[in-house]
């Protein structure tokens, strides 16, 4: 696996379960592309669960093990574009807590030695004032206030790298297996553009993951 041949291309992890959340994590991304990098934002340019999870329902598909197909397939998507698609993560750390999720994908790349800038702009805190030192410690207890200052960080933190983008890194079997699922799937979501219709994502899915059993 080649984890930071990326560097310019940013997975934004944060919240998105409301529109405000979607418009900030567009807002993170529209300041990185203006300064010349790739962002990935999961909502807009991965596979949203609630467009596919009823077309799946509507032919014919149990919606338990429906919903347990679709949660594998994301977390391998996601997995892939923040360990090897990406070189470099941004995590939203807005809420009253931060999203788990995206605090998950940090861990990922923090876990990789990846560039990792966190931001946030939410006076709510877990500790008698600051932060969870879990979520902050991954970047030395350092966050960014505004959305301005995430490209001069994020440089600054490129720049400090010393991992050669060229060498293969070795990984756990158990992790190569969803790294290399979720490449199958992001490299076929992609050859559908833009507009990735439903029904054909779906087919996609049952074929990569279509085999998976309900845990017991």
């Amino acid at each position: 696996m080649y984890p930071f041949k990326n560097l310019h291309r940013v997975y934004c992890a944060g919240p998105l379960f409301n529109q405000i959340e979607r418009d900030e994590m567009v807002r993170i991304a529209d300041v990185l592309v203006e300064e010349g990098f790739v962002p990935f934002v999961p909502h807009r340019d991965g596979m949203e669960f609630a467009k596919v999870q009823p077309y799946l329902v509507r032919n014919g598909h149990n919606p338990a093990w429906v919903g347990h197909l679709l949660h594998e397939a994301v977390f391998a998507l996601d997995a892939y574009q923040v360990m090897i698609g990406c070189g470099s993560v941004v995590c939203n750390l807005n809420g009253r807590v931060p999203d788990e999720g995206a605090v998950a994908e940090s861990a990922m790349a923090w876990a990789w030695g990846k560039p990792l800038v966190l931001y946030k702009d939410d006076v709510r805190s877990k500790i008698a004032g600051r932060d969870n030192p879990l979520v902050v410690g991954m970047t030395c207890f350092e966050a960014v206030h505004r959305i301005e200052d995430i490209v001069d960080c994020l440089r600054e933190k490129i720049a400090e790298m010393v991992p050669d983008p060229e060498v293969e890194y070795p990984c756990p079997p158990h992790l190569r297996d969803t790294l290399l699922r979720g490449e199958r799937l992001w490299l076929q979501l992609a050859e559908l553009g833009e507009e990735r219709p439903s029904p054909q994502v779906a087919e996609i899915i049952l074929d990569l993951f279509g085999s998976t059993k309900m845990p017991i």
